[in-house]
């Protein structure tokens, strides 16, 4: 938007507040009204053309009523992060890509008021005495925000934006994440009930994954869903509790947190418990409820390497309890089965790298069985040419697949 509809704008949503009457709820369709009003007004002093009286519209709209200038990118679904470093600097992710938005907000007051309107929409407090929150947008759109004195350059905001519309298997064959093979493998083990543990680094997928797997799980089944700030998106069953954690008041007191609500959801009658992402002692519990007949259950954690992944988990339960090592990587062979390794490739590509299923531990430690492993073929325009390709191995723990009629003795 040019600089001239930029330096005309404060007197539209100035003119705007002043003919609204404030002591009652407006709609959008009389705010949309009062806003056609204004503008007609003041282009009786300014010339407006007809392109810059829209785009003033929907911005004074969307000022007074949405999230000011991260509206409209928020409405672009070509967009899958928005990076706010300050009132100044706005990025946006496209395609793998990092670009400067072009936008900025008027004053650091009105990202200040954005900030407040987005935590309020997840019942969540920030301020400078508690200036980090996870929080969601109505869309579900993921937010993280870190206001001064902790970010420096004034309020830093992520929000990771998932499609409207839920990835499916379907999408992901046809991205080449995975294979038609291996999305029959994964969905049988689901159906199984085997408990499987997706992997990756930031940005490879793995919440997206999750509710792909998710929508393996038969329709009659009772699922719990777990996590810090509600993402999961699972819509093949009805019969489904969603919970999310809750953060200490001003007092520090009345929390709720990850360990607590899988605690608590043990006594729901789960025939599965999905853990959105496990990043502290509340590691220790889900292997407890891995480990207690809760078969089929589902969670994600941040890590480079399927070992990496097993070496993170060993640290997260120390963090909850002093246990032996060799007791809690028997622990980690026990509760989890399969885990299902993702990243990012050089070409900002998302791949399945690596499906390997976890083993006894022998000697003291974890043996894994890779079942399928990425292999790179060739680089085109840019693109990486490869394919997640069957091992040698075979899946040794065939019992759950048996029970569930999918594999039989005859």
């Amino acid at each position: 938007m040019s600089d001239y509809v930029n330096d005309i704008n404060d007197r539209i949503i100035n003119g705007v507040i002043d003919a609204i009457d404030l002591d009652r709820e407006i709609s959008d369709e009389e705010l949309l009204i009062v806003i056609d009003k204004t503008i007609l007004k003041e282009s009786k002093s300014l010339y407006i053309s007809m392109v810059d009286k829209h785009q003033i519209k929907k911005e004074v709209y969307n000022s007074i009523r949405k999230l000011d200038v991260l509206q409209e990118l928020i409405e672009d679904e070509s967009i899958t992060e928005i990076m706010i470093n300050g009132s100044n600097n706005i990025y946006i992710e496209k395609g793998g890509e990092i670009f400067d938005s072009g936008k900025n907000f008027k004053s650091n007051a009105k990202l200040n008021d954005v900030i407040q309107q987005i935590v309020s929409y997840s019942n969540r407090i920030i301020n400078e005495s508690s200036p980090i929150v996870d929080a969601r947008l109505l869309d579900g759109s993921r937010v993280n925000i870190v206001l001064p004195p902790i970010s420096l350059d004034g309020p830093a905001v992520t929000i990771r934006k998932f499609p409207e519309t839920p990835i499916t298997m379907e999408d992901l064959i046809s991205y080449g994440s995975v294979t038609s093979e291996v999305a029959d493998f994964l969905e049988k083990l689901v159906i199984s009930k085997y408990n499987i543990f997706i992997s990756g680094g930031t940005g490879s997928g793995k919440t997206t994954f999750l509710n792909v797997l998710s929508n393996f799980i038969p329709k009659s089944e009772r699922i719990i869903t777990i996590e810090d700030s509600a993402e999961l998106q699972i819509r093949n069953t009805s019969n489904i509790v969603r919970l999310e954690v809750r953060n200490a008041n001003s007092e520090g007191k009345n929390e709720l947190n990850i360990r607590d609500l899988i605690k608590t959801s043990l006594r729901m009658r789960p025939d599965r418990i999905i853990i959105g992402e496990v990043r502290d002692g509340a590691a220790f519990d889900l292997l407890q409820a891995f480990n207690t007949g809760h078969d089929g259950s589902l969670s994600t954690g941040h890590a480079n390497s399927t070992l990496d992944m097993l070496s993170r988990l060993e640290t997260l339960v120390l963090l909850a309890a002093e246990i032996p090592i060799v007791a809690i990587r028997k622990q980690i062979s026990a509760a989890i089965d399969i885990i299902v390794q993702l990243g990012r490739l050089r070409d900002r590509s998302r791949r399945v790298l690596e499906i390997s299923e976890v083993l006894n531990c022998e000697n003291g430690e974890i043996t894994i069985n890779p079942l399928y492993v990425f292999k790179e073929h060739s680089e085109e325009n840019g693109k990486i040419v490869g394919e997640l390709a069957k091992t040698d191995n075979q899946l040794l723990n065939n019992d759950k697949l048996y029970r569930a009629g999918i594999l039989r003795n005859d």
